[in-house]
């Protein structure tokens, strides 16, 4: 929701040369050179970026209406090193200027300005790095994004012999780099081939590369502050080492430890927005005259600087916010700001504002794609989340694999159960009928479906307790040390049972068929040893998968996912629903493997595949999608749309409403992303309730 732009300054000599410079190079006749492979893929990248951030600057309203001013000054806040490393005034600097401008001096920086003296510091910088940081609210994902789109516009502009030497700017968020496995080339590289569709080809990856290597893009990073502490200096560290200039956006906080800095890089900080400013913005849309209300909430944001509006409209949320609830013609009138009695406060307008924020983000306008959610819908959800979080958790953050704790489990219980039951009982009719005549198969189906429902049922209702985080990525379920136990599990087992079978007085078996019947047992051993035990509890492979080998599972596996790589809410969420899940039901066939093969060999195949199918069955739906975390939490959320009236897709709008600025990453959780946002949601729900 931040309207951040950036106005010219009086002190823009130094970034006007620059653009003079890329004018009169334009102008001159030069030999035409051929264009290489790296230039096309190049040229083509910058306009796919290009397409991209102009629909996305659409949507932060950055374009219509015109932006609002906002201004940045070197930062006084411990966040990086000494100006020194990023200027390189005694030593030699790591990139010259991009063509047409100067390298940056202590005064540049000194004197600070808008866009203009942004991009000539960007691209006159010695160091290459540069952190744009600030408050939250303060605007600084729209000034990367306009910085982004200047540096775009630069490039278009320049000579075909400079636009060579000129990078393509690339904005990403650091979710899914490990940088203790993956440095910052090859994990951009990778992020780039599946953002966009030219480096999607056999190769993609290696151009990508081989264009960051030349310098040929530029890495800008937001969301920093959205992951943990040590993933945090991990990552700064790796991208002091990269071989492309980076611009890092961050809340000023979260680099305040000494270990959260970014060597030689100049820390700019947004600045409050002007009061000039903000009026200019609010009354250039009214009519002349403008209304006597907005006459004077602007006489006193201009004249009355310690006011409780002048002091409130410094923010560019704020100022966003009274735009969009007062300035429509069908709006609230502005006069009710005027009523000091009413908003005596800097923190009462605030909070009325506050109290619009999510009516705001929700609510159709022109020129502007319509929200998939009413205003009612999310404000009546963000409500009821809000009042969730508060009550139950001490650290304010949303785990969505803790939805369905807020939810009455026995419907889930009844429903998972019926389904269950369900379908084994049918597959053991199917299975018996022929064998066992009409009765007894009716019989022993009817008590398969009862056990098999009560179980998967009684799985299902052990997700509704509060727990950890069982996994959120591949590397947590695959150890290197529990894949080798598998192994050798696998290997141990399946020569084993060969040479048993190899003794006078029994029946030769073929090498193949043991290995293969006991291949179970391998990737049981890997399950019960790695944080993915719990997909095999209950069925024959569960073995070992007890609190006994909790001492096993630690020296086995490496640290958390959540701690070594940064995770979204919507990776694990995936991870949970798309890889475990798939385990689960794999659980199934190893079950249906392991029980049939030895049928099939002892007595036909016939009834190896009838007593694998009955037994793999039944596993493939208790360790699927009984005791799948992912399941629960759609099920939970079908059931709070019912009682609530909340999103049946819950998962979806909560990505949806942090997209919005509504809510933000806190690692594999979500967090409201103002404090006093989740408070009046919680206090307005008392209120109703």
């Amino acid at each position: 929701m931040s309207h951040t732009g950036i106005a010219t300054a009086n002190n823009g000599g130094l970034a006007n040369t620059g653009y003079m410079l890329i004018r009169k190079f334009t102008q001159v006749q030069q030999a035409a050179a051929p264009r290489t492979p790296l230039d096309v893929a190049t040229d083509a990248l910058a306009k796919a970026v290009r397409s991209e951030w102009e629909k996305e600057a659409g949507l932060r309203r950055l374009l219509e209406p015109a932006p609002l001013p906002a201004r940045w000054q070197v930062t006084e806040r411990k966040v990086a090193g000494r100006i020194d490393g990023a200027i390189a005034e005694e030593g030699r600097a790591r990139f010259a200027p991009l063509p047409g401008l100067a390298a940056v001096t202590r005064d540049v920086l000194r004197r600070g300005g808008a866009l203009p003296e942004l991009h000539a510091v960007y691209g006159g910088l010695a160091s290459g790095r540069l952190l744009l940081v600030g408050d939250p609210a303060a605007g600084k994902t729209s000034a990367a994004v306009l910085l982004l789109r200047e540096a775009l516009k630069y490039r278009a502009e320049a000579a075909s012999d400079a636009r060579a030497r000129i990078p393509v700017p690339v904005m990403l968020t650091p979710f899914g780099w490990d940088p203790n496995q993956e440095d910052v080339t090859d994990w951009v590289a990778g992020r780039l081939s599946r953002e966009y569709t030219l480096f999607r080809s056999r190769g993609g990856v290696a151009r990508a590369r081989e264009l960051l290597e030349q310098g040929r893009i530029a890495l800008f990073l937001d969301g920093l502050d959205e992951v943990g502490g040590k993933q945090r200096a991990a990552m700064l560290s790796a991208l002091e080492e990269a071989s492309f200039r980076v611009v890092v956006v961050s809340r000023a906080r979260a680099l305040a430890g000494r270990r959260q800095r970014l060597s030689g890089a100049a820390a700019l900080e947004i600045q409050p927005v002007r009061a000039q400013d903000a009026s200019a913005y609010l009354m250039n849309p009214l009519p002349d005259p403008a209304p006597s209300g907005w006459q004077e909430l602007n006489r006193r944001l201009l004249d009355e600087p310690g006011s409780a509006i002048s002091e409130t409209l410094t923010s560019p949320l704020a100022i966003g916010l009274l735009r969009d609830i007062y300035a429509d013609s069908n709006g609230r009138p502005v006069d009710e700001l005027l009523d000091t009695a009413r908003f005596p406060s800097t923190r009462s307008l605030q909070d009325h504002f506050l109290a619009q924020l999510v009516t705001a983000a929700y609510t159709p306008r022109p020129r502007r794609p319509r929200p998939r959610y009413s205003p009612e819908t999310a404000e009546r959800t963000l409500r009821y989340l809000a009042t969730q979080v508060t009550h139950a958790q001490d650290d304010r953050e949303l785990r969505w694999w803790h939805i369905p704790t807020w939810t009455d489990r026995r419907p889930r219980m009844i429903l998972v159960g019926a389904i269950v039951g369900l379908l084994y009982g049918v597959a053991a009719l199917f299975t018996l009928w022929r064998t066992s005549g009409p009765v007894w198969a009716c019989l022993a189906a009817s008590l398969c479906a009862l056990l098999g429902g009560f179980l998967a049922a009684r799985r299902h209702i052990e997700l509704n307790d509060q727990q950890p985080l069982p996994s959120a990525g591949w590397r947590d379920i695959f150890p290197p040390g529990a894949i080798a136990l598998g192994t050798f599990t696998w290997l141990f087992s399946g020569t084993a049972g060969w040479l048993v079978f190899q003794l006078p007085g029994n029946d030769p078996m073929p090498a193949w068929f043991t290995y293969l019947s006991t291949l179970p047992l391998g990737y049981s051993a890997t399950m019960v040893s790695s944080r993915g035990y719990k997909l095999v509890v209950g069925t024959y492979l569960g073995y070992g998968s007890g609190p006994q080998n909790n001492e096993l599972r630690d020296q086995l596996s490496q640290r958390p996912v959540t701690e070594t790589r940064a995770v979204s809410p919507r990776d694990v969420w995936r991870h949970h629903i798309g890889l475990r899940l798939v385990l689960g039901l794999l659980t199934g066939v190893a079950v249906a493997l392991f029980s049939g093969s030895f049928i099939a060999y002892e007595y036909d195949l016939r009834d190896g595949v009838l007593v694998g199918a009955v037994c793999g069955l039944w596993a493939c739906l208790y360790a699927g999608p009984a005791g799948n975390l992912g399941v629960a939490t759609a099920l939970s959320a079908l059931q709070l749309s019912i009682s609530e009236g909340t999103p049946v897709r819950l998962m979806s709008f909560l990505e949806d409403a942090r997209r919005r600025n509504l809510l933000r990453a806190a690692g594999p959780a979500y967090q409201f992303r103002h404090d006093w946002l989740r408070e009046s949601l919680t206090s307005s729900a008392r209120s109703e309730g």
